[in-house]
């Protein structure tokens, strides 16, 4: 077998100066070139060589119930610092049990929290920097 890794993430949003907005701000993650020129599509850098794809699809709405065992994991160096950041921005947080503003610890001492996008899809955020 040859060797494989992750190129992207690719995820539909409504709105994607909203989405850009979010990505940016909220989750800090940097723009890289986006080829289509199209202003339907926003890439950001995730590390590895990976990069998130936003891509803005008029035609079709996105899911409205999404589970949350389906998201989206970044790990950060300094969760205390990121928890500020989305208390600042008045992005509510919560555990896995869905407890708001509350930290969950895997047995390993993982801190780990959840949260919603603008178009309601899961992020976990956690510190297995």
């Amino acid at each position: 077998m040859p060797s494989i890794k992750i190129n992207h993430i690719a995820i539909h949003v409504a709105d994607l100066t909203l989405s850009q907005t979010f990505y940016e701000e909220v989750l800090g993650l940097k723009a890289v070139e986006e080829p289509f020129k199209d202003g339907l599509h926003a890439w950001y850098d995730i590390g590895g060589g990976a990069t998130v794809h936003l891509i803005e699809e008029l035609a079709l709405a996105p899911p409205k119930e999404i589970s949350k065992t389906n998201h989206l994991c970044f790990s950060v160096e300094d969760m205390g610092a990121f928890i500020q950041n989305l208390k600042a921005r008045n992005c509510p947080f919560e555990n896995w049990a869905g407890d708001q503003g509350e930290v969950h610890v895997r047995p390993d001492g993982i801190r780990q929290i959840f949260f919603r996008d603008p178009d309601r899809y899961w992020i976990e955020v956690n510190d297995d920097f």
